[in-house]
């Protein structure tokens, strides 16, 4: 299936990746509140649970997991080719939490980061090959410097002097992505595996099917 990710993440105090390695027991009432009330538009049907290692679900379905101070939810809503215009309704429910959105797809190469802290966008960046740089606001993060600076680039140099043509990017968006899990979250989809690092798949997700909830007809409101 490839590494792929919409996801949007809420935390307290600003260390995700902390609160995550703590092995926090999921909130199963909570995160189904969470999800009534952040998707009322839609009638939820519980599935079997989901997991951090799958947050890029079907159009039709929704993973929730509160963790006490941390929220991940995975949706549609998610991926984004700008992230700084995430729909307001997910940044009014932060509360003051800090806001962490990312999202890529292998099949595009293409990776979305963004990060809120009071309410302010402190960081936005789409990337892709076909499209180079789509967004790039608010001041780089410090994993990302390596990456901008040529340390990780995409070309194989035996390619390049066979006349292959260069990588339209100094760095494949999709380890810059993988870096971005490991910075925020602890945890990758993807690469030479560190044990060092949180099991995605060890955390579960409550995970609905989703479906608009259907309008009353004008004759039924006669009633």
């Amino acid at each position: 299936m490839g590494a792929r990710t919409w996801m949007l993440v809420y935390v307290e105090g600003g260390d995700a990746r902390a609160q995550l390695a703590a092995r926090p027991a999921l909130d199963r009432a909570q995160s189904a509140r969470v999800a009534e009330q952040l998707f009322a538009a839609d009638e939820l049907q519980p599935l079997a649970d989901g997991s951090l290692a799958w947050t890029a679900p079907p159009d039709d379905e929704l993973l929730v997991g509160c963790f006490g101070g941390l929220t991940v939810l995975a949706a549609k809503e998610f991926a984004l080719d700008r992230p700084s215009g995430l729909d307001a309704r997910f940044l009014e429910h932060a509360q003051g939490r800090d806001v962490i959105l990312h999202a890529m797809h292998s099949a595009a190469d293409w990776l979305a980061v963004a990060h809120w802290r009071g309410g302010r966008l402190l960081r936005a960046l789409s990337v892709a090959p076909d499209d180079g740089v789509i967004e790039d606001q608010g001041s780089r993060l410090a994993f990302e410097a390596p990456f901008w600076a040529g340390a990780h680039p995409a070309d194989d140099p035996e390619e390049l002097a066979a006349g292959e043509e260069p990588y339209p990017l100094p760095f494949h968006p999709l380890e810059l992505g993988e870096a971005a899990l490991r910075e925020f979250l602890g945890y990758q989809l993807e690469g030479i595996v560190d044990a060092s690092l949180l099991e995605p798949d060890t955390v579960p997700l409550l995970r609905f099917k989703r479906k608009p909830r259907r309008k009353p007809s004008w004759f039924s409101r006669l009633w």
